[in-house]
Formats: C-alpha cells, structure tokens, sequence
C-alpha cells in the first residue's frame, strides 16, 4: 500500500510558490523587521534634513565654499566626537560626587544648613537652664605632642562604638592611627613618641574593665598610663584591682573626703594629677528609652557584660549588694517584660550611674542612706560631671556633636558623621503604657539628659554666634583697611594735584605747604583710627568685661553678652 502523498504536494508548482510568497508576506516577525528598518530609514532620512537645515542657518557663510551637505557632515561629526571626547575624559579624570556637585552647582538652590535640618524639631531653640559662659565655652588647648591625653568614658548602646571608630579612623592627624584589617585596636602614637594620646577601647582597650564608669576610669586612667608608659599589652584583671585599690587608699587619705569633692575644682584637680597630665574626659549620651530598648535587644542576643568590674572603693561590689537578674550563663531570649520586672538590672539608669561619682553614696550599698537622698546625689553628681567635661555628644544630634568637638579640640574629622535614624531600638514596637513604664525605670536617665540636651544645644549656639561674630568682625577690619586705603591714596592724588598747581601759581606756595603738612599729619591718624581704634559701641562692651580676661576673649565679648541676654530674655 502506497503512502498518501500530503494535499500539499498535490498542487502546482507554480500555486506552490504563490503560497510560500503569501506565508513569508505574512509572516508576523518579517513584518515587524521590515516596519523597524524602514522607520529607522526614514527617521535618519528626516534627521539628516533637519540638521542640514539648522546648520544652513547657522553656518551660513560656509556653504558658499564648496558642498554645503559634505561639510555640515564632517563638522557635524566633529563637533560630536569632541563632545563624547570630554565627556569620557572628565568621568575619568573626575568620576566622584565631587565633580557632579561641581556640574550642577550653576543650577542648584543654595544647600541648606546640615546642623539646622539634623534633627527635625524647629529652628528656635527655648533653653530651660541658665548657665554660665564659662559653661558654654568649650575650647581646649589640646597638645597633642605633650602629656594630653582623651578619655572616652563609652556607655552601653549610645553609639559610642561608632564614635569610637570616629576618633581612630576619621580625624585628620600629622600622625593618623594605624589600624590593621582583623584588629580592633589601633595604635594612636603622638608625634614623634611611643605614647598613645588617646584611651578608649580602640586605642589602649579595656584598660580600666570593660565599660569603665566615671568612678573607675579617675582612680584608674592615672596609674594605668604610668604603668604603661613603656608597654603595650593591656593589665591583667588583678592589676587593675590592684591600682584602683591603691587610688582609693589615697582618695581616703586625702582630707577631701565631703560631698563637695566633686565641686568644678576638685574636677579640675583630678583631671590634672601630680604627674602634671591632663586628662579631658569626654562621652555620649543617648535618650533613654531608645537606649533602654537597645540594651535589651542585646541582651536578648546573648550579651551580659560580665567581665565588667564595677570596682567602687577599691573593691567590687558582692553578690548581695549587686545580685543577678538571671541563672544561667547569659539572659538572651528574654521578654521586654522580665526585663523590665528586675529591680536589680543595671540597665535602669545607667547613664547616671556610670556618670557620678559612686563613693559619694557609698558605692553600691544600698542601705548607707535613704533611696530618695541617694538618687538625688547620683543625679547631682552626674550633672557636674557632664558640665565639666571636656565634651559630651548626643546620639540624636551626629552632626552637631562632630561640630562641637572640632571647636572644642581643634581636631577636624575627614568624612562627615551620619544620623541613623533607623536602629535596632526604633524597630520595637511598643504602646504608651510600656512607654510610661520604661520612662519610671530611668527617671534618673530622663532629667539627665533633658539637662545634657539643653546644655549641649545652648553651647552648639554659642558657638555658632561666636563664629558669625568672628567672621563679622574680620569683615569689619577688611572694610577699615580699605577705606584707609582709599583715603589715603586720595589725598595722596590730592597733594600731587596740588603741587602741580604750584609749579603752574608760585604765589600760593605758603598755603600749599601747610596743605601738606595737614595731610601728611592727617593720612597716618586716620589709618590709625581706623585699623585700631574699636566703635563706642565695642568700648562699652569691652568695658562690661572682668579686667581678668584674656586679650583673645576681647574680640568675641560682644557674641557672648548678646547669647546670654538672648537666653534671658527667652526664659
């Protein structure tokens, strides 16, 4: 049986090749094809007229020499390879932002002030606090070639390990910190010496014990550098007993033993020691309850912190006076809840806590006085520690606290900080009544930083307006000279044009000399008076001054009266 030839192969070959000639006419994608390549055509047709045309009207005399559609193509072409020419040289040359912010600086709206939008509270400020000038001047002479030394006093969960990495990475030095990849200690050398300027964790460690407070890091930060002058390794733990055991012994020997030892001057005292260092302590606060939710999302990860010492007095304190709020080895996968029902977690104020001085309330036996008494002395203490640091930041405020340092210690940092408004803390979710509760654990932490918060912004705008009276004040001596100048080479023109007179008129030659003499006399007084002599409006702001002040606080006197009336006047 023969197999069925297919229908077809039946027709003719002539319909045969009508019908492939259809198929291939309709075929979908050869349709597509040939529609893209003839609009592509005629687009490059109409393209290449237009351009002929906008080039006869410009190049107009051109086309009078020669073939005018050669040449518009060849200057066309030229004029585009030139362009794709700088184009790459320049991303080359210059591929940062840096560039970019450059190109589009002519088309840009002025950039707005980063200290002014950090927070997004508003442009006025209402401080609650009176202080002093000497409270909101922060300018420390910091020789970092000669026996200064910084002391980071590092909080739990108040971004103080960033800020850390901060002063180790990021500040322009003659002699940066060398920092190895794997390592978390950098070497920071002072110039030309083997000493380190800086004791924090990324420089000399946990030297004092891990999260040192305020207590710790006074009677132990003096003998550790002593003792490290020529070495490198870290004390072992029975060392650091051993030292803070010593500075008590001599803490308690000293007739300075009342509440009053920690009045501004006995701070001044202890932070310059016998060995003739000076030691400026600085630190970061955080607003309590973010830092409350962040200590817990940590513990909650396994962290304990139980290599820390607590040494207060000489000695740290005993399971009875500082009992544990868990068995096991750590407290990890704790709720908010239990967290929040231990009296005895450290977490509740620890700002205040690791901020005063613990011997004034006996350390960490609770029953020397009255709970009220106590948390009263801590507070107190803690508020004069902070004003008399060398300098504290917020967490809240990352570009202010990098401007306050850099006026503070005359150290510029080479990339700007970053406000994170995203953390781990942020992320909890908690309602009002949680809210209250946290905020009733750290009533201490709340009026602490409420005070930290006014004082580091009332500084922050002293200054500010201690920097626009300085460039205002160098725009006023600029205009003085200038005038000077002006009036002297007026008179000088005046003289010349005078004297020609004379060789014109010798009869006038008495009243001409005298003429001179007044301008030569008067040219010298007015560059003088000028240049030197302050406005009556200075003089009696310099007359306001103490006779005690220095020459340099002169100049900026006007600045500081106007802030603190301005304070006043807001209060």
């Amino acid at each position: 049986m023969t197999a069925r030839a297919p229908l077809f192969a039946l027709l003719a070959r002539g319909r045969r090749r009508r019908m492939h000639d259809l198929r291939r006419r309709w075929d979908l994608g050869s349709l597509c094809r040939a529609l893209l390549t003839r609009g592509l055509a005629a687009l490059g047709h109409s393209l290449k007229h237009v351009l002929g045309a906008i080039f006869s009207k410009i190049f107009g005399p051109l086309a009078s020499v020669g073939n005018m559609d050669e040449k518009s193509n060849k200057l066309l072409l030229a004029l585009v390879m030139l362009f794709l020419f700088a184009v790459i040289v320049l991303q080359y040359v210059c591929p940062g932002t840096e560039c970019q912010l450059l190109r589009l600086q002519a088309f840009s709206s002025p950039m707005p002030d980063p200290y002014r939008s950090e927070d997004e509270s508003s442009a006025r400020f209402v401080p609650r606090y009176n202080f002093s000038r000497g409270d909101l001047l922060r300018k420390v002479d910091f020789d970092i070639k000669g026996d200064d030394l910084i002391v980071f006093l590092h909080i739990q969960k108040t971004g103080g390990t960033t800020f850390g990495r901060h002063l180790v990475r990021n500040i322009q030095l003659e002699q940066p910190c060398e920092c190895r990849v794997g390592q978390k200690k950098c070497t920071c050398h002072r110039p030309g010496k083997r000493e380190t300027w800086l004791f924090s964790r990324f420089s000399t460690g946990w030297s004092c014990g891990l999260h040192a407070d305020w207590t710790e890091l006074t009677s132990c930060v003096p003998a550790v550098v002593d003792g490290k002058r020529d070495a490198r390794l870290r004390p072992s733990r029975w060392r650091i007993f051993q030292i803070l055991d010593a500075a008590s012994k001599d803490r308690r020997g000293s007739p300075n033993t009342n509440p009053g030892a920690n009045s501004p001057s006995s701070t001044k005292a202890r932070n310059t020691p016998k060995n003739g260092k000076n030691f400026h302590y600085i630190t970061i606060l955080r607003d309590p309850v973010s830092r409350y939710l962040s200590e817990w999302r940590h513990v909650q990860r396994g962290a304990t912190w139980k290599a820390s010492l607590h040494v207060c007095d000489g000695r740290p304190p005993t399971s009875e006076e500082l009992p544990s709020c868990y068995t096991g080895d750590d407290w990890s996968g704790c709720p908010l809840k239990e967290f929040m029902d231990c009296p005895y977690n450290l977490a509740n104020n620890r700002q205040v806590r690791m901020l005063s001085d613990l011997t004034l309330v006996g350390c960490y036996n609770l029953s020397v006085m009255p709970e009220k008494q106590r948390n009263k002395v801590l507070l107190e203490s803690a508020k004069s520690n902070l004003k008399h640091m060398a300098f504290f930041g917020l967490t809240e405020f990352q570009r202010k606290t990098q401007y306050l340092f850099e006026k503070t210690f005359n150290m510029n940092f080479i990339s700007p900080f970053t406000q994170y408004n995203t953390t781990r803390a942020s992320s909890v979710e908690i309602n009002e009544e949680i809210q209250k509760h946290i905020e009733g654990l750290n009533f201490l932490d709340m009026e602490l930083y409420s005070y930290a918060k006014d004082l580091f912004l009332q500084r922050y705008q002293f200054m500010r307006q201690k920097e626009h009276q300085e460039a205002r004040r160098k725009r006023q001596e600029q205009r003085k000279f200038l005038k000077g100048r002006f009036l002297q080479t007026h008179f000088q023109s005046q003289s010349q044009g005078q004297s020609q007179n004379l060789s014109q008129n010798p009869s006038q030659a008495p009243n001409l000399n005298a003429n001179q003499n007044v301008t030569q006399n008067l040219i010298p007084n007015l560059t003088q008076s000028l240049g030197q002599n302050p406005s009556p409006k200075e003089n009696r702001e310099s007359q306001k001054q103490n006779p005690g002040q220095e020459q340099s606080d002169s100049n900026t006197s006007n600045g500081t009266h106007d802030y603190i009336g301005s304070v006043e006047k807001w209060r």
